[in-house]
């Protein structure tokens, strides 16, 4: 999976400032602890059980969140999957790289992410089965993928977001999302630092005089 810069170096036009940035968005979130206690491996957990449940819900969360603003991200209005300057390219199984547009790229990942969240040889949930060799970078490859799909939400539909009121709950979201890549290094800091000037912010557990949990 690579991206692509853009190389004409121009600025992004005015609409494409980053929203996202603005504090009276970025205080906003549906939980005000550390995330960090949510992600630390569990004593008398397996590592795979962890990282498999946390994989499945992640998979589960995201595509629920993109659902809520998937009538906005079509082929005219998206029409290739963009993230700050970066484009994402699809590749298949043979590594035939194409480009589409962001809701083809989406269904894409959602797609294969699905077939193998349910795949008993994969993600197996009988006891005493065992995980593949392969598992680590099957996981590492998912949260690549999903990592893409939030990117691309902030970047290209963050304004919908917003109007809809659910700013709190992908800020939530991203947060956690980064915390439990980072705990188990999954995601290539390289691949994540295109929004590395949100994850400061919304990774850092908010002062409690600075709470906005309940607000609407």
């Amino acid at each position: 999976m690579k991206s692509k810069t853009k190389p004409n170096g121009k600025k992004p036009p005015a609409e494409e400032k980053k929203h996202y940035l603005e504090p009276e968005y970025t205080k906003v979130r549906v939980v005000d602890f550390d995330l960090k206690e949510l992600v630390v491996l569990p004593r008398e957990i397996d590592l795979n059980e962890w990282l498999a449940s946390n994989t499945t819900t992640f998979f589960n969360l995201i595509n629920l969140q993109y659902s809520t603003i998937s009538e906005f991200c079509t082929g005219d209005t998206c029409q290739s999957m963009t993230a700050c300057n970066t484009i994402y390219y699809w590749y298949d199984e043979r590594g035939k790289k194409t480009k589409c547009t962001a809701p083809q790229y989406v269904d894409f990942v959602m797609s294969m992410v699905q077939k193998l969240v349910t795949d008993e040889e994969i993600f197996p949930t009988k006891y005493g089965k065992e995980f593949p060799n392969s598992f680590e970078s099957l996981v590492k490859k998912i949260c690549r993928y999903l990592f893409h799909v939030l990117a691309h939400i902030y970047w290209a539909h963050f304004k919908e977001t917003v109007a809809l009121e659910l700013q709190g709950h992908l800020n939530t979201l991203y947060a956690h999302f980064i915390v439990f890549v980072r705990e188990f290094n999954l995601v290539d800091p390289k691949e994540t630092s295109i929004m590395d000037d949100l994850s400061d912010v919304v990774c850092a557990p908010l002062p409690a005089a600075q709470n906005h949990v309940t607000e609407r």
